[in-house]
């Protein structure tokens, strides 16, 4: 079996809620370089670098030399890329949805749904 960059992509993209997550990164990317989200550079930097190297055609183990092996580095990065980044969006949700229904005398927290 054959793989390839864009094969590669498309995997990535099925992983669990990601295609409905993308506006939500451009959002969260945009209020932390505005300074509204307080967020750690490093927990945005590393996972956007990881998906731009398996996006990029260059790469330490190329697909043409080591046929396998090449596959497997994009693959390692994109395991630890996209759960990451996942998981920022998530707080960063979190984080939006207690700004926009917090006021002074209400709070949000924690809850579960009993039937």
């Amino acid at each position: 079996m054959k793989y390839s960059k864009l094969n590669l992509a498309k995997e990535a993209i099925s992983h669990k809620g990601f295609v409905k997550k993308i506006p939500d990164i451009f959002r969260m990317v945009k209020m932390w370089r505005k300074g509204a989200y307080p967020m750690r550079s490093v927990d945005i930097i590393l996972p956007l670098i990881g998906l731009l190297y398996v996006i990029s055609p260059i790469d330490f183990l190329p697909e043409i030399a080591v046929p396998v092996i090449g596959v497997l580095d994009d693959l390692a990065v994109l395991s630890l890329a996209i759960p990451k980044l996942i998981k920022e969006v998530d707080k960063f949700l979190l984080w939006e949805a207690e700004r926009k229904y917090s006021t002074n005398d209400t709070k949000i927290i924690d809850a579960e749904i009993v039937k």
